[in-house]
């Protein structure tokens, strides 16, 4: 199932499978990349990560002194990865011409002790599109989460080596090349207007510092315009990939993905978040076009 919403020039639609961002235009002009409807999400694009991002090592992490054993998501690198809602089918809530609302509710996972609901809303607004999400904590413990998103972002149709990227990151957290799980301590890091060109990156980058309206920022500019990438100020962390291809399209991708926590936070603890039992959560990101249209 998929829904479309509208406003004026700009489109985006959003599977109910996994609630995934499967395509976002104005005026035709792509700011994502976009897969048929009907089938699966290519490389995560588009899709929610919750109650974890990234990866957990070995699919294994402590809650209260016991050892909590995930589903291996990721048997290549025996990791648990991305999260426990990107693959259900979520209920939808509410629908007009411009926005869309939908939500699941998860229990009784392996190695989730916990039962909570989520629900995430697309809404087109005059700043680009929005994306608002709530976690409601169901269980009688507190539980701890990250939050992530995976937009592949385009710069409409530029390729992405003609642009630049800038992130709001300070810190770069190294990881094992193998296991892509953290490797040693943040170092200071900052890409600030970096040709994309000769740039391969799949890694973490912390320390994300709000512009003065309060919001993080990060941006793909071509020559022309580009994107902006933009979240509050709970989204600290940031992903950044670029694989050689997105499939169906030539040319290399970027996927700029905003997240509260770094990759295997369920066991390091930095910058993992928790909701108190009975209590709610919520925070926005959003994907803003620059140029490109009128």
């Amino acid at each position: 199932m998929d829904y479309e919403i509208h406003l004026g020039p700009a489109r985006a639609a959003v599977s109910a499978t996994g609630a995934t961002l499967r395509a976002y235009t104005v005026d035709g002009v792509p700011f994502v990349e976009t897969f048929p409807a009907g089938e699966p999400a290519p490389m995560s694009s588009g899709a929610v990560l919750l109650p974890w991002p990234n990866r957990t090592a070995d699919a294994a992490w402590p809650y209260r002194g016991e050892s909590q054993h995930l589903t291996v998501s990721e048997p290549a690198r025996d990791n648990a990865i991305h999260g426990l809602v990107r693959d259900r089918i979520w209920a939808l809530n509410e629908r007009s011409e411009s926005a869309v609302t939908l939500s699941v509710e998860i229990a009784d996972e392996p190695g989730w002790p916990f039962r909570f609901r989520t629900a995430v809303t697309y809404a087109l607004e005059e700043r680009g599109l929005v994306v608002t999400h709530t976690i409601d904590n169901l269980s009688d413990r507190p539980m701890p989460f990250g939050l992530g998103a995976h937009p592949y972002v385009r710069a409409g149709a530029t390729d992405v080596d003609d642009c630049e990227v800038t992130l709001a990151a300070t810190t770069r957290l190294p990881l094992d090349p193998v296991r892509l799980l953290p490797a040693r301590a943040q170092e200071p890091a900052r890409i600030h207007r970096r040709p994309m060109r000769g740039l391969t990156l799949d890694g973490a980058f912390g320390g994300c510092v709000p512009s003065e309206d309060g919001l993080v920022r990060h941006t793909l500019m071509g020559p022309d315009g580009g994107v902006e990438v933009w979240a509050d100020p709970v989204f600290g962390w940031t992903q950044v990939y670029t694989p050689a291809e997105f499939p169906g399209r030539p040319g290399r991708a970027i996927a700029i993905e905003p997240m509260t926590c770094p990759p295997d936070a369920l066991n390091s603890g930095v910058d993992l978040l928790e909701v108190a039992p009975g209590g709610s959560w919520s925070a926005a990101w959003g994907i803003t076009p620059v140029g490109l249209v009128s």
